[in-house]
């Protein structure tokens, strides 16, 4: 077999999507947000929506997500991707318009941008990645942390009685009557990356047909925070992110 009968496409088993870039991603190995990443560009390439997507970049991991994507995005002040994204879909509403942002983005300081923008049901998709913790600053406790977790800021596991519940977000958001789909996904097995990916598609569908906010969570990993390598990273996730955080559909208004 020679190389021109490897690249016809009826050969071709993966290929890098273009509207990723070439730049090498600086996350963690075993890290779900490269995952991440590629699905959303995947749905955009596939969308044939390269030109008329715009993307907010949060504060976090996730911070230089601009560098990666090849296409517009703005980067947005600490948890205020909401309201830049709410600016963007208002002047273009001809744009498909997504924010990307963690959980100490979405859910702590940005807790109330995040609320307002679904309650008003602003015409954008977000996506939110819970991995727990606060990945890029040091490991400390995040709003998503689970009771009896340890961070740098929780040192002997996170006590209820002091620090409150784990906030469950998601759910919360899945009340509000400006939400049209509201999801949990997970990327940590091949059959919940084809999931999740169905459900970033839906999202960005929904938008194009003006239904309002859809958002996807993504239970991820953190293997630096966590202190684990990724394969036991991901075996943790299964075994205690998923009992407070349970996959599926929380709302379609369909």
């Amino acid at each position: 077999m020679t190389r021109e009968d490897i690249v016809r496409p009826e050969n071709l088993i993966y290929r890098r999507t273009p509207v990723l870039t070439d730049a090498v991603m600086h996350y963690c190995p075993g890290c779900g947000h490269g995952l991440i990443h590629r699905l959303i560009a995947e749905v955009v390439e596939e969308m044939g929506i390269q030109g008329q997507t715009l993307a907010v970049a949060p504060v976090g991991c996730s911070v230089l997500a601009y560098n990666y994507f090849d296409i517009d995005c703005a980067e947005a002040a600490h948890g205020r991707a909401p309201a830049l994204a709410t600016a963007m879909k208002r002047l273009r509403p001809d744009r498909f318009v997504f924010t990307y942002q963690g959980d100490g983005d979405l859910a702590a300081i940005g807790t109330g941008e995040t609320i307002h923008a679904c309650n008003r049901g602003e015409n954008i998709t977000m996506i939110f990645v819970n991995n727990g913790i606060y990945g890029m600053t040091g490991g400390q406790m995040a709003p998503t942390t689970l009771e009896g977790m340890k961070t740098s800021t929780s040192p002997y596991g996170r006590d209820v009685a002091e620090m409150g519940n784990p906030l469950k977000i998601t759910e919360l958001l899945a009340q509000l009557d400006g939400t049209y789909y509201v999801t949990r996904q997970a990327v940590y097995t091949p059959a919940l990356v084809r999931k999740c990916k169905k459900a970033i598609r839906n999202a960005f569908e929904y938008q194009k047909l003006g239904k309002g906010t859809s958002f996807v969570e993504i239970v991820s990993n953190c293997n630096s925070g966590w202190k684990m390598p990724p394969v036991k990273a991901n075996q943790w996730l299964e075994e205690h992110m998923l009992k407070k955080f349970p996959l599926g559909d929380l709302k379609c208004s369909e």
